[in-house]
């Protein structure tokens, strides 16, 4: 008998009607002779709900207790499709994170996972069930709860496709498979039938929210077949896998963006040996992620370097590097906030020159300033002003020849 691990996100589990169908799906997936592990997250926007509680208390609450608020999510939601199932007369059981064998490292509110036991869930389907996972979470050797951070149900079902074996990862979102651009911008955008996983990879870690890029991550290093696909429907989805020629004679197969996006600069550092290494090493021990980053170097021996960071994280960058104003010593820090990032990403860049130069002219031929600038073999991303986003995915979707001929479709918005 073949494992299948289904996942599926808040907006398919936002209503008990909604849970109902997802039922539904489910026991026609086990009474088609499969075994099924399914991850489901947060009701709809309950998530939200809870950390909006939470800042109504306290604006710094206990990452500890935060981690403790958020699970409680997706319990109402594991519990509620288990008794969904049940009413239907199929066996089934729920199991928290850390019931389900899930173990992370000890760090609250973005742990990674780091083993799986996968001895609970086992005995449960040799029992006849269907095993209902709550995603997003699991716990670490010291006994506490942790979280994987946002959209970390994603990296849990993967990650539990490649403890388990299981023949395939379907992962059913509110739209019907991985799109050349975020639909919701980009109506002209179009679904593709596969994707690599490095493609993949750069695009969720741009922006692209339809896959986590840590279970993108996992599905790649242990070779997990891996599905996108409608909740709402059953229209074929995107394949995602290790080689895909996604769409031949194009160069860029995807654009994807991020709103949420500030610059930081920190002035008068010394320019020295070993002062980009304590300063980003300084951020990375408070678990700062740090994205593009570009340095100035001056005559009177200092040096200002620059770096983007998500716009959530300004603040604690900004208290962080205070707190070693010492220790670095550099002057001043500067922040701006209100940017976003747009990307460009396909593998046919690697072996035609002058995309970047194309990008660059395209923004400016549409009046997009560029603010920073990264690239790597397979991407080209720019940091632009936040009220520009929408116009530069557009022109760029446009200018590299992404444009399908009918609109997009986005199911459940």
């Amino acid at each position: 008998m073949s494992l299948i691990v289904q996942k599926y996100g808040g907006t398919s589990v936002g209503t008990v009607e909604r849970i109902q169908k997802v039922a539904e799906r489910v026991a026609a997936t086990r009474d088609a002779g499969h075994d099924v592990v399914v991850v489901v997250s947060a009701m709809g926007k309950s998530t939200d709900v809870l950390v909006d509680m939470a800042k109504e208390i306290t604006d710094s609450p206990s990452p500890r207790e935060m981690d403790m608020l958020l699970t409680t999510g997706e319990q109402v939601s594991i519990a509620l499709l288990t008794m969904a199932l049940q009413a239907r007369g199929q066996e089934a059981v729920s199991m928290t994170g850390w019931q389900a064998g899930i173990s992370t490292e000890a760090i609250h509110t973005k742990a990674r996972i780091q083993h799986i036991d996968r001895t609970p869930i086992d005995k449960a389907l040799s029992a006849g069930n269907v095993v209902i996972v709550a995603g997003f979470q699991g716990v670490a050797e010291n006994g506490q709860i942790t979280t994987l951070g946002r959209g970390g149900s994603d990296t849990t079902a993967v990650a539990l496709a490649a403890a388990l074996g299981a023949d395939l990862c379907e992962i059913y979102t509110d739209v019907d498979g991985i799109y050349t651009a975020d639909p919701r911008i980009a109506p002209a955008a179009r679904k593709l039938a596969r994707i690599s996983y490095d493609e993949m990879l750069e695009l969720a870690t741009l922006g692209a929210g339809v896959l986590h890029p840590r279970a993108v991550e996992c599905a790649k290093n242990y070779k997990v077949k891996l599905t996108v696909r409608s909740s709402f429907g059953h229209e074929e989805g995107t394949i995602v896998e290790e080689e895909a020629d996604m769409e031949q004679g194009l160069v860029v197969s995807g654009i994807a963006h991020d709103k949420n996006i500030a610059k930081v600069t920190v002035a008068g550092l010394p320019a020295k040996v070993g002062t980009l290494s304590k300063l980003f090493n300084t951020l990375a021990a408070e678990h700062i992620n740090v994205d593009i980053i570009i340095q100035s170097s001056y005559e009177n021996e200092t040096t200002d370097v620059s770096f983007s960071v998500s716009g959530e994280e300004v603040e604690k960058t900004r208290d962080v590097l205070e707190k070693q104003r010492d220790a670095l010593s550099f002057s001043n820090i500067m922040t701006e906030e209100g940017l976003a990032k747009v990307s460009i990403v396909g593998a046919g860049m690697i072996t035609n020159a002058g995309v970047a130069a194309d990008m660059f002219s395209c923004l400016a031929e549409a009046g997009v300033r560029i603010k920073m600038v990264s690239t790597s073999e397979i991407k080209v991303s720019c940091v632009v002003p936040g009220d520009k986003v929408e116009i530069a995915v557009q022109s760029l979707h446009s200018a590299f020849g992404l444009d399908a001929k009918e609109k997009a479709v986005v199911h459940g918005v």
